[in-house]
């Protein structure tokens, strides 16, 4: 898997090569140029693509499970109107989500949260604030948000959060420190819908579906009637492929809380 070390590794060795290789055979000084500009680029995507596992490892699918299960997550809630409508679907169909909120959410809807553990299903950090510019956000502060987050939980559960699911889907070397230091585990997902964006229901309803296979892990979010229509139709898929739903920590065999 690409990662942060060894592109670094690689970069080095190359720009090596190329300064003793340009020594020699005199090449043009663009040749010393680009391989930094192709690092910075590549360390650049690896942030944005959760996928590649490039600053942090990200839990994003289990396909060792022997199980007909797959996991569905939701992001961005707790959401007062949105959020039970989820769960009255997870009810009806006997299938188990996990929740990765918002902390201010959490604080602003405080019922709507508890609901979501009284039924059941995981939860999980998805920073305080969600603030756009998270990523850029320095070490001190992330932890502070994560922290925060995990302290107004465990005063309606009593445990500690051990999952993250980063904003944005973001990562970097400060994101990482700030994992560490807090002791959460990265989430990811194998299958992202995209059902924030402009695409229409049957579209993200095709897309989550057309690859799905045992151990995926779903993105959804919990804060609109789109995603809503998507939920009972994908919940209707499931059922008729004897597939399950279950929670992150189940898929995983990992621990949600400490």
């Amino acid at each position: 898997m690409l990662n942060y070390k060894s592109v670094n590794i690689i970069t080095v060795i190359a720009l090596l090569v190329l300064l003793i290789t340009s020594y020699f055979y005199k090449l043009s000084l663009w040749f010393l140029i680009i391989l930094p500009i192709i690092w910075f680029l590549v360390t650049l995507s690896g942030s944005f693509f959760i996928k590649w596992n490039y600053h942090l490892e990200s839990l994003l699918s289990n396909k060792t499970i022997k199980k007909n299960v797959i996991a569905i997550t939701f992001d961005d809630g707790p959401h007062p109107e949105f959020t039970p409508k989820v769960l009255e679907l997870l009810k009806k169909y006997n299938a188990k989500a996990t929740f990765f909120c918002i902390g201010k959410h959490i604080e602003t809807y405080p019922n709507v949260f508890k609901e979501i553990i009284k039924q059941g299903h995981t939860v999980g950090n998805h920073t305080y604030s969600h603030t756009n510019n998270f990523g850029f956000l320095q070490t001190k502060k992330m932890i502070e948000e994560l922290l925060k987050t995990n302290a107004i939980v465990k005063d309606h559960i009593g445990c500690t959060m051990q999952l993250y699911r980063p904003a944005f889907g973001v990562t970097n070397p400060r994101i990482k420190k700030a994992l560490k230091a807090t002791k959460l585990q990265s989430i990811g997902w194998s299958i992202r819908s995209l059902d924030t964006t402009s695409r229409t229901s049957n579209t993200i309803f095709n897309r989550s579906t057309k690859n799905l296979s045992k151990g995926d892990v779903i993105l959804l979010h919990d804060t609109s009637l789109k995603s809503i229509m998507v939920l009972e139709r994908l919940l209707l898929f499931l059922q008729k492929q004897n597939m399950e739903s279950v929670t992150i920590d189940s898929l995983f065999n990992i621990k949600a809380y400490a």
